[in-house]
């Protein structure tokens, strides 16, 4: 009982804020805005539709011989994938910005060093998984 209320409070929640974004994107907002969004939030249903939803897919093929370590891929590739994407606007962003103080930090440096965690890590886990999957075996 307490789930299903929950869940219609966060859904009545959710309905509100989408109302509220759609009012002051047609009425409070510069005169170009709806256009704009209307453009980004098509480009973002293509690349999804597109290119990222048949990567997942593959590569999610591509790890399912791999038993023992299937897991801790699968996890790898999902936390890789979401800090590849939060860190590809200021990458992809066209010239300086305004204000240097704005984006100050080497993102393309940071973001290798996030993905060398994420590699390093997925290593160590990937091989417990398959070091006590191998005992097993024995």
């Amino acid at each position: 009982m307490i789930a299903r209320l929950a869940r219609l409070a966060l859904g009545v929640g959710g309905l509100a804020m989408i109302g509220l974004g759609a009012w002051v994107l047609l009425f409070d907002a510069a005169s170009r805005t709806p256009g704009q969004v209307a453009a980004w939030l098509a480009g973002a249903v293509v690349v999804h539709d597109l290119l990222l939803a048949p990567a997942v897919l593959l590569l999610g093929l591509a790890v399912r011989p791999l038993r023992r370590v299937r897991g801790a891929l699968r996890g790898a590739l999902l936390v890789g994938g979401c800090v590849t994407l939060v860190a590809l606007p200021p990458l992809l962003r066209p010239g300086a910005p305004r204000n240097e103080t704005v984006l100050p930090l080497d993102y393309g440096r940071n973001l290798a060093l996030l993905l060398a965690v994420v590699a390093v890590g997925t290593g160590i886990v990937a091989g417990r998984s398959w070091w006590s999957g191998r005992r097993r075996d024995e």
